[in-house]
């Protein structure tokens, strides 16, 4: 009788940590619901790439992507809180739950999007090479041999790798660590997207953009698996920025010149 008390009780317990089991990932992809409740959107930015993520003058961060998540906590209702984030931790961060969402400058690839959900393409990048004014360096083709700084572990470093092999790579954490590595003189040149090269180089004479732009970097904004809700929420907020126009108010503050790329309609 004991015995079978003890296979009852077994068989429970096992049939409870089943539902709790199904019942955990339900909870775990409401987090639009938990925005809401808390009343604040937590996103995650960069605070080193200009002009997507940075520490402005007044030691606050700014930048392209922090006015789109302030955007689109607006639409939701809700306040921001600003999470720092890099390259290396923005991906672990947001698995992690330690923010809901990632908006810093990262390029949608099928091997993220094994781990994370993306937006609809939000900003179409080129990469480019950043060079001292009186380097001989005019383009991919002129590496062989030369040292080039590039963010570690990211398209920019893969690509870089394929199309100039001859290149010395220079890999640094951050964004921040190589141009001062191109600065120094340690570094021939500085790799990334067009847009950040001229946001480092814009105050800072004796360094120039060269060659053609040699990928395409399609950025998205971040968000966990399964999260549909909270995706579908920010894509209408895209969406509703670019038909208002407010993302090409934006988009010219901090890059100076008009959108060429549309937010996806569909």
């Amino acid at each position: 009788m004991r015995s079978r008390r003890v296979v009852c009780s077994t068989i429970i317990v096992t049939l409870l940590l089943a539902v709790v089991c199904v019942a955990l990932p339900a909870m775990a992809q409401n987090t639009l619901e938990t925005i809401k409740s808390r009343g604040t959107l937590l996103g995650g930015v960069k605070n080193d790439t200009p002009p997507f993520g940075f520490i402005d003058s007044n030691n606050q961060v700014a930048g392209f992507d922090v006015d789109l998540v302030r955007e689109i906590a607006k639409a939701l209702g809700v306040k921001v809180e600003f999470v720092k984030v890099t390259s290396p931790t923005r991906i672990p961060m947001l698995v992690s739950g330690n923010v809901d969402l990632v908006a810093a400058s990262m390029t949608i690839t099928p091997d993220r999007e094994k781990t994370i959900d993306f937006s609809i393409v939000y900003y179409t990048g080129a990469q480019t090479l950043a060079v001292p004014t009186n380097s001989p360096i005019t383009g991919v083709k002129d590496l062989d041999g030369k040292t080039v700084a590039v963010q570690q572990g990211t398209t920019l470093e893969k690509n870089l790798a394929t199309l100039a092999p001859g290149a010395k790579i220079l890999p640094f954490r951050d964004y921040t660590s190589a141009w001062l590595a191109l600065r120094q003189g340690r570094a021939d040149a500085f790799t990334g997207s067009y847009d950040i090269m001229r946001g480092f180089i814009k105050n800072t004479p004796g360094f120039k953009t060269v060659g053609e732009r040699f990928s395409v970097e399609p950025f998205g904004i971040g968000i966990r698996k399964g999260e549909t809700t909270l995706r579908d929420a920010v894509n209408n907020s895209l969406r509703d920025l670019w038909t208002s126009k407010k993302y090409h108010e934006l988009y010219h503050k901090w890059f100076e010149v008009e959108p060429d790329v549309p937010i996806p309609m569909k």
